[in-house]
């Protein structure tokens, strides 16, 4: 391949959560880290070369994009997926998880319900908690090792507990189910039905892998896109998270025009220069490498695969139809939540994300990173067969 994903980049002192901050987060400095969702790459050369352009130039002020950062972003979404927006529907935030709260406040009053499917990607239930309004689980059903949505229980709480706000997670993190067309379009005549509106968070898009097919919720149908605020982020797709630009596309003014007034209200008006110079530079000249990063992370999960059939049969895989992080059932090994942390954490000195994290259906689960080099992955499963063997 062009571009050498085996390549391992020293990223301590670098100020970097994943792997400078262990103390800080009640961690012991000696574990592996493969938690939180950002990659051990270096991100893509025509994106390391605009930012270099942009720190030479020396002057750092204010700054916005202008029609060629627009188009860049519309061009991305048009030709992988076939999702054509207008200028006027975007709104740039410093990250999905903030246009999240800004979509809880905007559409939504304290002591309203809104509803997500857990376990789900932690912080969908932060924005909710934390701005008062009430917390509605429609647990996702796992059925022979498979996630699928129990659509009777998804209506049924909307109407018993007046939902007034969805927040959807398309891919889902951390389960990996790329959602079908013809779920979407269920979930969307549910909500149409009982004028729920939609925030539906794609960050994870561009990571799909064999036959499955991300479908931008919005671009299904025009009724579903005037209910829906679509977060959509370079950062995920390729290692920007630190540069703090998302791109949040909402086609229906008046829904568009209350969200704007919360990200008012909190003080926040233009993104940073660096986000936008990546953000830009990623839709433009990323596409090349996002094609072999994507080969390099099948091959990743094809060695987690036949690494735990062969070593690790206890625990078991729930297959991934997209995102590069993977739900690992330790089920099988009957230990309780404290147990299991003693086991992944002090004995197999890995740093994960406990399933507990993402609602109590996590329990019995940890969420690992594979995107990063093989001898990283290959480490780390090894000094977890070896803390399960000598339990």
């Amino acid at each position: 391949m062009k571009f050498d994903f085996d390549k391992v980049v020293d990223r301590h002192g670098t100020k970097c959560l994943k792997y400078d901050f262990a103390k800080e987060r009640g961690r012991s400095d000696d574990m592996l880290p493969l938690w939180v969702a950002d990659m051990d790459f270096q991100t893509a050369p025509g994106i390391q070369k605009s930012l270099s352009d942009a720190v030479a130039h020396g002057i750092y002020g204010y700054s916005e994009g202008k029609d060629d950062y627009f188009q860049a972003a519309a061009g991305w979404y048009e030709k992988h997926f076939g999702w054509k927006v207008e200028k006027e529907w975007l709104i740039k935030t410093p990250g999905v998880v903030f246009a999240l709260a800004m979509a809880v406040k905007a559409y939504t009053k304290e002591g309203d319900a809104v509803l997500l499917q857990q376990p789900v990607y932690y912080p969908f239930s932060e924005v909710i908690t934390d701005n008062h309004r009430r917390l509605i689980n429609s647990p996702l059903q796992q059925i022979d090792g498979h996630y699928e949505i129990n659509f009777e229980e998804f209506e049924q709480k909307i109407v018993e507990e007046n939902v007034k706000l969805f927040l959807m997670c398309s891919p889902h993190n951390p389960v990996g189910r790329v959602w079908k067309e013809w779920e979407l379009r269920k979930i969307g005549d549910i909500c149409l039905k009982h004028n729920v509106l939609v925030v539906s968070d794609e960050i994870h898009s561009d990571f799909t892998y064999g036959e499955n097919i991300h479908h931008v919720f919005a671009s299904l149908d025009e009724k579903y896109a005037a209910i829906t605020t679509t977060c959509t982020a370079p950062s995920k797709t390729f290692n920007i998270a630190g540069l703090q630009i998302s791109n949040i596309w909402i086609s229906n003014p008046e829904l568009r025009s209350r969200f704007r007034a919360e990200v008012t209200a909190a003080g926040y008006s233009q993104v940073n220069l660096m986000g936008l110079v990546a953000c830009q530079a990623a839709y433009e000249t990323g596409e090349e490498w996002l094609k072999e990063l994507k080969i390099y992370l099948e091959g990743n999960l094809d060695y987690v695969r036949t690494f735990l059939k062969e070593n690790l049969p206890e625990i078991k895989l729930t297959e991934p139809e997209g995102t590069y992080l993977l739900w690992l059932d330790f089920k099988s090994l009957g230990m309780k939540e404290e147990q299991l942390k003693d086991l992944v954490e002090n004995k197999a000195k890995l740093w994960l994300d406990s399933g507990a994290m993402f609602g109590p259906d996590g329990e019995g689960f940890e969420r690992i990173n594979i995107a990063c080099p093989r001898e990283i992955l290959k480490q780390a499963l090894t000094q977890l067969a070896e803390s399960v063997h000598d339990r």
